[in-house]
């Protein structure tokens, strides 16, 4: 199939780009378009006006700002991947990039494209749901910012506005030494995951969790976190135990149905893979000096 017909428009800075959303009714944004062209193709969505970012330069960029990285809705998800500074600051988030869709895709896929979208499957809304993201969304009006933790309203629905985009991920880094681990399971490979799991953890000298985080795609709508659990094992040792307690937790969590995937099925991936996650994660980890 093809698209409907629709109006295409070029901006070429952010400013022309949000006056453009302003004004035309019916309009989306196209980033990377790996998600929304097929879905145009498949007429399940069919916007009146299509505004094309790639011409707006200003929207790309990775940079280190106190204790976040910073990175800008245009970002190419290869970029993010090969950056050395994401490699150094957020481990976690590069990790998680190698299992976004084929290298072809990533060429062309931006960070926040993948964010905006909200698939309860993406691997970038995971790692970005642990690391705290925190967003900004621009319109003519002015700029909002919120966690990412608010974001979804919905299967693949946003409280972005129709006259809103997305401009920027703000990733909360972690000290030095910290732990980090992406785990997923796939039906075929690089393809949608079915349950993945990210998780960070900080270690203090007598080998307990100083702090941890575990966040959860493909169970739900969006990610969800395990803050129950990250509570309780601060304090605890990093041990079998304890990734057996946050395995659990996260097999006793809600799941929705999938093809291919009951319910059971996804809280058992859960299960699993957190407890695998978190144990990785807790290894990587330095304890710091006593």
């Amino acid at each position: 199939m093809k698209p409907a017909p629709f109006a295409y428009h070029a901006p070429s800075t952010k400013a022309e780009t949000l006056d453009m959303l302003a004004a035309l009714d019916d309009a989306r944004v196209l980033a990377g378009g790996q998600s929304l062209l097929p879905m145009m193709n498949l007429r399940l969505a069919g916007p009146t006006n299509l505004i094309d970012l790639n011409g707006v330069a200003e929207l790309s960029g990775i940079s280190r700002e106190g204790d976040a990285l910073v990175i800008g809705t245009m970002t190419r998800q290869r970029a993010a991947e090969r950056s050395a500074l994401v490699r150094a600051a957020c481990p976690l988030l590069a990790e998680a990039m190698e299992h976004v869709g084929f290298q072809q895709t990533r060429n062309r896929g931006t960070v926040g494209g993948s964010i905006a979208h909200m698939d309860p499957t993406a691997e970038i809304p995971v790692a970005a749901r642990a690391l705290d993201a925190v967003l900004t969304v621009e319109s003519a009006a002015g700029a909002r910012r919120f966690p990412i933790a608010e974001l979804a309203e919905g299967y693949l629905m946003t409280q972005i506005a129709p006259d809103e985009m997305l401009t920027r991920a703000e990733l909360r880094l972690w000290p030095q030494g910290h732990g980090h681990a992406f785990e997923e399971v796939t039906r075929r490979g690089e393809s949608f995951c079915v349950v993945c799991v990210a998780a960070l953890a900080l270690l203090d000298a007598d080998g307990a969790f100083a702090r941890l985080a575990v966040a959860i795609g493909g169970l739900a709508e969006a990610p969800v976190r395990l803050a129950g659990i990250e509570a309780d094992l601060v304090g605890a040792r990093a041990d079998a135990e304890a990734f057996r307690a946050a395995g659990a937790a996260a097999g006793a969590l809600e799941a929705d149905e999938a093809p291919f995937a009951p319910p059971a099925y996804k809280r058992h991936l859960a299960s699993v893979l957190t407890e695998r996650a978190l144990a990785r994660a807790a290894a990587r980890a330095r304890r710091p000096a006593s």
